[in-house]
């Protein structure tokens, strides 16, 4: 039996409760297009495959890889790699203009790092369920005006539609976690944000929640004077956690346009 290891942040998911209930969520058709991260020791690989679909899935542990070849290596509808997930290029798993449906048990030490990566790949991907820490879940789906509200609620929310669909405690992995998981669904919006736009935005919002104890007027004061923070109809005085989304965009643009005309 594999021991899992800590430095690849493994906890395997062993409840068959957990596992039928995510099943139930997914809504899964005959010969989709599904992408697993991190598939373990295979306890969502196995049911995902008796559904007919085509099914890649992207490992880390080479000793798990092995483990997953010689279970399932037989499957024509199955693909493995061996390789990091953090780097993976998952746009080049997408054929012929289909969508990829991916879902994944993620490490807790490289989840949000992961999934800034896959927003990189939006435009192929029809939606995400992903296994996390609670915390995460509760942070990628906060309103403005909560304490969970930060970087992470707006930049995934800027390129996706975000539910919570349900808890996964302690118990139903091996070894078990110190923290509660949640389930969290992510559907990339049919309309993309403007990629140059973002990169504006994510340096806006990075600057905004550095230090959220702070007004605008100083968070910001290395990207924006106060005259443009009040050019995007926001006053200076407030605080990060009180901006909406479309608050932070039109301080992008603000920003875009000032980086512009510097350049011109």
């Amino acid at each position: 039996m594999h021991k899992a290891r800590k430095r690849f942040g493994q906890n395997f998911l062993t409840d068959d409760a957990i596992i039928s209930n995510l099943l139930g969520h997914l809504q899964i058709s005959e010969n989709q297009h599904w992408v697993e991260i991190g598939p373990g020791l295979g306890a969502l690989t196995a049911p995902l495959l008796a559904e007919n679909i085509q099914l890649d899935v992207v490992e880390l542990d080479r000793d798990l890889v092995e483990l997953l070849q010689k279970r399932f290596g037989h499957n024509p509808r199955l693909s493995i790699h061996s390789a990091d997930a953090l780097k993976f290029d998952f746009a080049q798993l997408a054929k012929n203009d289909e969508k990829l449906r991916i879902i994944g048990n993620l490490p807790y030490n490289i989840s949000t790092p992961l999934l800034f990566h896959l927003l990189d790949y939006a435009a192929v991907i029809e939606d995400m369920h992903f296994m996390l820490q609670k915390e995460v879940v509760n942070r990628i789906c906060a309103t403005p005006g909560s304490k969970k509200y930060g970087r992470l609620s707006v930049m995934l929310q800027y390129y996706c539609t975000a539910e919570f669909l349900f808890d996964a405690p302690p118990e139903c992995f091996q070894p078990a976690p110190k923290v509660m998981s949640a389930i969290v669904k992510l559907t990339p919006h049919e309309t993309l944000p403007d990629h140059a736009l973002s990169h504006n935005l994510n340096q806006i919002v990075t600057q905004a929640f550095s230090q959220r104890r702070k007004t605008l007027r100083n968070a910001l004061s290395k990207l924006l004077t106060e005259q443009e923070i009040r050019a995007a109809d926001i006053a200076p005085d407030l605080r990060a956690e009180s901006l909406s989304q479309d608050d932070f965009i039109r301080l992008a643009n603000v920003l875009s346009t000032k980086e512009k005309q510097v350049t011109e």
